[in-house]
């Protein structure tokens, strides 16, 4: 990371940042420097111990410094952060600090576990597959492997368009030559009737993903995940979102069907009196 970035927040270094990234504070963003390591504002973030979400605080023994340039130098610093359920639940991160410069060097549990808890929902509208391949993808950039990270990405896009084709394909006026012989994008175009519309107004994520995989750096790649994966997550929400409206079309078809026939019950007894 440059010192040009813009400086993380303790959640982000401590919950988005992969083990052995560095992030060199400018002089004028000490104060950003010292949050990261003595901050006790909230975070809201994954507690394993509570297997949910929950709000958790930096737990500093002894008094807190007041300079702000208290953590540069050439020095180790633990952040603890405590559940506010349970303060006997705890996610611990190791700093290594030369100058301004900083890197994670440690932490329990894993960036995987804390990242792949918001994914588990997920499961309900991807294949075993598909979704044991998300959460690879999740924990490879949690280490720092970007290009790898991009691999599985894009093969879960390709995989939703391919869901998409084998129902599209068996409907009256289907052109399979014009989708055969199309582009990523094109064969999107072609299947807008049956992808959720996230997906096929931003069908460039397919290009960056291939992009990611044969042109880009690891760096590159890391930077470029976090937003893939947000486009791909925000594809599956309009995939739960249809799920759960289906479920609940059926649920309320069958209380109908319910209500109809027990009417027509009571009116068969009423004029059998």
């Amino acid at each position: 990371m440059t010192a040009q970035t813009p400086p993380p927040s303790q959640k982000e270094f401590c919950i988005g940042y992969p083990l052995y990234e560095e992030f060199t504070f400018a002089e004028e963003d000490d104060e950003a420097g010292w949050n990261v390591m003595f901050s006790q504002e909230p975070i809201d973030t994954y507690c394993p111990g509570c297997n949910a979400h929950s709000i958790l605080r930096q737990h500093v023994t002894g008094s807190i410094p007041r300079d702000l340039d208290a953590w540069v130098g050439s020095k180790r610093l633990a952040v603890v952060l405590r559940c506010s359920r349970n303060a006997a639940h705890k996610l611990f991160f190791l700093f290594d600090i030369e100058g301004r410069t900083v890197q994670k060097i440690g932490q329990y549990p894993s960036l995987a576990d804390l990242n792949t808890y918001d994914v588990r929902q997920y499961s309900a509208v991807l294949s075993k597959e598909d979704f044991k391949e998300f959460t690879k993808a999740i924990g490879l950039a949690a280490h720092g492997v970007g290009v790898g990270s991009f691999v599985y990405l894009r093969r879960i896009f390709e995989n939703l368009v391919g869901a998409a084709y084998q129902i599209a394909k068996t409907g009256s006026g289907w052109d399979d030559d014009a989708y055969q012989n199309g582009r990523m994008a094109e064969r999107i175009q072609l299947l807008a009737g049956h992808l959720p519309e996230f997906l096929v107004e931003n069908r460039s994520m397919y290009k960056i993903l291939s992009q990611g995989i044969h042109e880009l750096t690891e760096k590159e790649c890391l930077a470029a995940f976090p937003v893939v994966k947000m486009g791909i997550e925000l594809v599956l929400d309009e995939k739960l979102a249809a799920a759960a409206k289906q479920q609940k079309l059926e649920q309320a078809k069958k209380a109908i069907h319910g209500l109809v026939s027990r009417a027509g019950t009571e009116a068969r007894s009423v004029a059998g009196e």
